[in-house]
């Protein structure tokens, strides 16, 4: 029996618009862009930390946890390609939260094809 043999490696998948820019799909202020998720963190905060999570495939509690968001920023942007350090991940999510929560979660709604731009 013999092995098969890989002639080509996997493509990028059907992600959205920014796949191969390196860069967010959104901007940091652009919280109106999706009124669902703006809705969500301006009545509860903590209640789009546990969504962003659950979208994302993770444990809702990830939002509770210190650096919980932090490190799904990381993986996040890691696995979406867009550029940026872990240093650059703790400080997006420590001093502007609420607002790089909300882009989280509309960067993963928009690579899902539930919201466009």
């Amino acid at each position: 029996m013999s092995n098969p043999v890989v002639t080509h490696q996997p493509g990028a998948g059907g992600y959205g618009t920014n796949v191969q820019t390196g860069e967010w799909s959104t901007g940091l202020c652009n919280c109106c862009s999706d009124i669902l998720v703006c809705a969500i963190g301006c009545l509860c905060p903590i209640a789009l930390d546990c969504y962003t999570a659950k979208k994302y495939g993770e444990n809702c509690c990830l939002g509770c946890v210190p650096g919980g968001m932090t490190a799904m920023r990381t993986h996040m942007r890691l696995t979406y390609g867009i550029q940026g350090t872990i240093c650059n991940d703790a400080l997006m999510t420590f001093c502007c939260g609420l607002f790089e929560t909300c882009r989280m979660a509309r960067e993963i709604r928009i690579r899902n094809g539930e919201v466009t731009l």
